[in-house]
């Protein structure tokens, strides 16, 4: 521990304690920005797939399968629109159960079922104000994310109050839906949608630093597939809820 301060040391790099734990650290580096970037791309590529099933189910407008299946009275569009849920909480709840590769499977099958739910969209909105809000949503969520990652601020104080702004988003969508009458739909509309973006915003920032954070006790263990495969359903959820929300604002209706 002395020659480190040993002023014939000076200029010449010995090994020691300090260059082991550079080497570590650089080692820990390469794993978290691997694992973060195995979540980004899973994440990605669920909303590619959910997109890609959107649209051709969407295809041919009136007469497409989205029309036909969401516009009649038949069971098919509810248990298109409650599977997902279903497929969440299997994979919330049930994650020491399942092998990665079913959680894997359970998140393919749940990026399709959501893409067939989302269909619709493609029979009310315009498709230049889809794309233009999807193209808003990934900067902003980009950018959040960013700074999930980078901030030194703990930001897991946050969670708890995030929680309970969904519990309310969800509650006040069921209100809107079935208790105010039509008149006040419109703004209440409005005022759940700004408040969806701001939430699911925060729960973007908040779930990245989640993520970073839970590196160091995965690496390496065999929960580390698994983490991947439910942290990229953390940020699916985000960016799909803060998108649909998005959309009410920028959408554009046929």
């Amino acid at each position: 521990m002395a020659d480190q301060f040993d002023p014939r040391m000076t200029g010449s790099r010995q090994p020691g304690p300090t260059y082991a734990g550079d080497v570590r650290s650089e080692a820990f580096d390469a794993g978290l920005r691997s694992y973060m970037l195995s979540i980004y791309n899973y994440m990605a590529s669920g909303i590619l797939l959910t997109g890609l099933v959107a649209m051709l189910f969407s295809w041919g407008g009136a007469e497409s399968m989205a029309a036909q299946v969401f516009g009649g009275p038949g069971i098919m569009k509810w248990v298109i629109i409650l599977s997902p849920l279903a497929i969440v909480f299997a994979m919330s709840f049930g994650q020491n159960r399942f092998s990665t590769p079913a959680l894997q499977f359970m998140f393919w099958a749940f990026a399709t079922l959501m893409g067939l739910s989302m269909s619709t969209i493609f029979l009310v909105y315009t498709g230049e104000s889809i794309a233009l809000t999807f193209f808003s949503t990934a900067a902003a969520f980009a950018g959040l994310s960013l700074w999930g990652y980078t901030t030194k601020k703990d930001l897991s104080g946050w969670g708890s109050f995030l929680i309970m702004g969904v519990i309310g988003l969800l509650v006040a969508m069921l209100l809107n839906t079935f208790l105010l009458p039509p008149e006040a739909n419109y703004t209440m509309n409005l005022v759940i949608s700004g408040l969806g973006v701001l939430i699911f915003a925060g729960l973007t920032a908040y779930d990245t630093q989640k993520l970073k954070s839970m590196y160091a006790y995965v690496a390496g263990t065999d929960m580390m597939g698994k983490t991947v495969i439910l942290g990229a359903l953390s940020l699916y959820l985000d960016f799909i809820n803060m998108f649909q929300f998005l959309l009410s604002f920028l959408g554009s209706q046929e």
